[in-house]
């Protein structure tokens, strides 16, 4: 476990609390979102890491930047600058997505293919992995040309390897075994 995911927690699950008990998960999601899009940027973790700039002034080219308004962001944003916690946005993002998608009982997949699917194979693909899991699954496909052909499917810490190389190498193995 990286140290940054370990300060990052208890600053996702307050945010995580806050917003399921507003009813704003999906709101929270999308600000999440943006928020963490702009203290990921060189050019933001570079203004972040300025001793020049004040903490209001970092505060307001923050909210600027990612365009958020209303007084609990504003919050978020003043006691992560406060307390040197700005950069770690991207963390607290990722950990609230998964308490989120906890709670709405969704399994995010990353997808691994060969090729690029379309919309009405990774369809088809996400329906599957729904049947199998009995849970709604948020795919993310990434291109790998190493596999040869075929998917792989990593949901947690469950691999399904699909793929022309995994059964290549299952051959290779029996026929040395």
């Amino acid at each position: 476990m990286s140290e940054n995911t370990t300060i990052a927690r208890p600053y996702a699950q307050a945010l995580f609390d806050s917003a399921d008990g507003a009813g704003e998960l999906a709101l929270w999601s999308e600000r999440l979102a943006a928020m963490a899009q702009v203290a990921a940027d060189p050019d933001m973790r570079a203004c972040i890491a300025n001793p020049k700039l004040t903490a209001q002034q970092l505060i307001e080219l923050f909210l600027e930047l990612c365009r958020q308004d209303g007084e609990p962001v504003r919050n978020l944003v003043r006691v992560l600058v406060e307390n040197r916690r700005l950069a770690l946005l991207p963390e607290i993002r990722a950990l609230f997505e998964q308490l989120k998608n906890q709670r709405e009982a969704v399994l995010d997949a990353r997808v691994f293919s060969a090729f690029p699917l379309d919309e009405a194979q990774k369809d088809v693909l996400v329906a599957d992995l729904e049947h199998k899991f009995k849970r709604r699954v948020i795919a993310s496909v990434e291109v790998d040309p190493e596999l040869i052909g075929g998917v792989k499917v990593v949901i947690g810490d469950q691999v399904i390897d699909a793929s022309v190389r995994a059964r290549l190498a299952a051959m290779a193995a029996a026929l040395k075994g």
